[in-house]
């Protein structure tokens, strides 16, 4: 007889968690997994590749997708804890990304900067991140940022603007430290 050791098990409740808590999503790949509780609000469209993971504990990962935006995440990518995706347009993340604890994504700034103006929503801008990059701790990624296939951006950095493929980044606002 075969006994289930407890890895097993969390891996299978982890599968079950993620159907659950991924269900409104258009698509959702095989073996997809998430541990803890999540705060999924999918008003648009919620497209998940095979085996992307999302460490959702001790803090709740949080994504929320408004009307009409569309929020892609590709196969093999990783989410830790704490992370916030807000999504108005698009936002694309690739294959194989690794994204660090607490790192904010969002498509769009949600107010204006002048005084007068800043009950408006500006104009939403796409974030789109390549292939096998890897944002570390509490990254913020702004409006508009393609973020290149291979790069790294370091903890605690903002992103303001493109960075090129296989590239180290990092500050405020991140800037290329140097090639990979």
């Amino acid at each position: 007889m075969k006994t289930i050791n407890s890895t097993t098990l969390s891996h299978f409740f982890a599968v079950l968690r993620a159907r659950w808590y991924f269900r409104n999503a258009s698509y959702v790949g095989s073996r997809v997994r998430l541990w803890g509780r999540a705060f999924i609000q999918n008003e648009g469209e919620l497209i998940i590749g095979e085996r992307v993971r999302v460490q959702s504990s001790p803090v709740p990962v949080e994504m929320v997708i408004e009307p009409g935006g569309q929020l892609e995440i590709g196969a093999s990518t990783f989410i830790n804890y704490g992370c916030s995706i807000g999504v108005t347009c698009a936002i694309q993340i690739g294959p194989n990304c690794n994204i660090g604890n607490y790192t904010i994504l969002m498509d769009n700034n949600f107010h204006r900067l002048e005084p007068d103006r800043r009950h408006e929503r500006p104009e939403s801008a796409p974030v789109v991140l390549e292939e096998n990059v890897w944002l570390g701790a509490r990254v913020i990624v702004l409006p508009g940022v393609t973020i290149g296939a291979g790069s790294v951006v370091g903890a605690g950095s903002v992103v303001t603007k493109n960075i090129p493929p296989m590239t180290l980044a990092a500050g405020v606002p991140a800037r290329v430290i140097r090639s990979l």
